[in-house]
């Protein structure tokens, strides 16, 4: 019995098999299978280096290395594609660049003192480090102003404007203050003088007068007599 006998019958059986109708048409949907996930696989590149790059040509070239590597060898094209894609889509660096731009923007919200660049807090005066003058106060408000606003914020004091010099110890009242009074004051009528009726100095006089007019009688008699 020699070697032909042996592998005749297991060559015989390999061919029945593959000639079997049901096995060809498992052939035929691993084929097509394999030509889907090949197909797929290039589209899948081209759609991923759209959303990485914003050079148009790059993903037609992602896609045609996959698709020149046939269903055969399309997953080492798939692996080599992956190593040499941009890490980042260019939705996530956009997002990144947002972040970073508004950590930028809180980092310069924060006050810092414009001779030491020490963070300084928004309600000082003065600069605990180097004594720096940061703010000032309204004299009318009380409020605190930057050091070259030219008018204040809050109440509209013109601080360019120089006020009028008062004398010593008088006590300045506001205009609408003074108007308001003098519109609440009703008008007072006059009082018109007779000359039958006497003036009140006149009134308080006469009994004063009497009363020396009967002193001096008095004493008159008492000399007489």
């Amino acid at each position: 019995m020699n070697l032909d006998d042996i592998l005749g019958p297991i060559g015989d059986a390999i061919d029945a098999f593959f000639a079997s109708p049901l096995t060809q048409l498992a052939i035929q949907a691993l084929a097509v299978y394999f030509v889907l996930i090949w197909l797929a696989s290039a589209f899948w590149a081209f759609r991923d280096m759209q959303q990485r790059s914003a050079n148009p040509i790059l993903p037609y070239l992602a896609a045609v290395l996959i698709i020149v590597l046939t269903p055969l060898f399309f997953i080492a094209g798939v692996i080599v594609y992956r190593i040499v894609r941009p890490h980042e889509k260019v939705g996530e660096a956009y997002e990144r660049g947002l972040a970073e731009e508004a950590l930028l923007a809180e980092i310069d919200s924060i006050e810092h003192c414009p001779t030491c660049h020490r963070k300084i807090h928004d309600e000082w005066i003065i600069c605990p480090t180097c004594r720096s003058r940061l703010k000032r106060v309204c004299p009318n408000c009380s409020r605190l102003v930057g050091i070259d606003w030219s008018l204040c914020a809050w109440c509209g004091r013109d601080f360019e404007r120089r006020e009028p010099v008062m004398a010593v110890g008088a006590v300045p009242v506001p205009r609408y203050v003074a108007d308001d009074q003098a519109a609440a004051e009703p008008p007072t009528a006059a009082v018109p003088v007779s000359s039958s009726t006497p003036a009140p100095a006149a009134q308080a006089a006469e009994p004063r007068a009497r009363a020396t007019r009967a002193a001096g009688g008095s004493a008159r008699s008492t000399t007489s007599s």
